[in-house]
């Protein structure tokens, strides 16, 4: 089958990310780290299956997991866990509404639905 035809596969569960708002790679998008043109070179996660990112999350109706160890937010600077808090939340915040337009992720990778 050809990658185009296989979607978005997580590759930590194997699953398809289905998603925009289960997407660690777009949230990555959003929040600038991964470069449009790069995308298909970056793995794809669903959020549940990446906490070190997802424990920085913090709104309403999301679980938010609990990391320990030395990347869990206990451990890091307090300072450090407000600012990515924020960035995180806010990213996810967006992708949640350009979810609720009805943006796909295609839709996200060209910049449609409000994004550009």
């Amino acid at each position: 089958m050809a990658k185009c035809e296989t979607g978005y596969l997580c590759d930590v569960c194997g699953g398809d990310v289905e998603r925009i708002a289960d997407s660690t790679l777009y949230l990555r998008f959003m929040l600038g780290e991964v470069d449009r043109s790069l995308l298909d070179r970056h793995p794809e996660r669903h959020l549940a299956c990446d906490p070190i990112l997802a424990q920085f999350i913090e709104t309403e109706g999301f679980e938010t997991p609990f990391v320990d160890g030395p990347f869990g937010k206990s451990s890091l600077d307090p300072a450090f866990v407000a600012d990515e808090e924020s960035r995180v939340t806010r990213g996810y915040e967006r992708l949640m509404e350009l979810e609720r337009r009805g943006a796909v992720l295609s839709e996200v990778l060209l910049g449609v639905k409000g994004l550009g």
